[in-house]
């Protein structure tokens, strides 16, 4: 059929988009999935310095709103090598985790909670406890906001793993 992806030695891509150049498997976990997409290799490598590659390889299920290298290169120059450097590993895992969510939530179901709360915002909270909230604008594309009230764009939504769901974001979600 015109559309379908190639598949490769027997993983099911699912109706899975591709991510950084690469196909998304929706039978491979998190990181197995991240570690392939090419805008990904600032959190790949963040992942790996915070000690986290087991959690995110675990069964979850988790929500994971994955900055692009893009959205990391936005951040003032020297945050991400500050970032990195073992002595701030606590504030790395701080931020990683402010982009996990418990549970496997959809853009739809994201979408659909945010249009029915009374203030357009459907308000929920990280794993690391930060307050997110996600909106619909009029374009009918969804926005992850963090607790600083910065909004970003969900840029490739449900990318499905076998642990949970990646929502590909425009920037990284800061805690205050």
């Amino acid at each position: 059929m015109e559309g379908d992806m190639p598949m490769e030695s027997g993983m099911d891509t699912g109706d899975n988009p591709m991510v950084g150049g690469a196909p998304m498997f929706a039978d491979r976990n998190i990181i197995e999935n991240a570690v392939n997409s090419a805008d990904h290799t600032t959190l790949v490598a963040a992942v790996q310095a915070a000690g986290l590659v087991e959690t995110l390889e675990g069964a979850g299920p988790f929500t994971v709103f994955a900055p692009t290298n893009a959205a990391f290169d936005a951040l003032p120059d020297g945050t991400v090598e500050t970032l990195l450097m073992e002595e701030n590993r606590d504030m790395l895992v701080g931020i990683l985790t402010s982009h996990v969510v418990a549970g496997n939530i959809s853009a739809a179901e994201l979408a659909s909670m945010a249009r029915a709360s009374s203030d357009g915002f459907h308000h929920f909270n990280a794993v690391s406890g930060a307050a997110l909230s996600a909106q619909v604008r009029p374009s009918g594309d969804v926005y992850i906001f963090d607790e600083n009230g910065n909004a970003y764009l969900v840029s490739v939504a449900d990318v499905n793993q076998s642990n949970g769901v990646i929502h590909v974001v425009d920037g990284v979600l800061l805690p205050r």
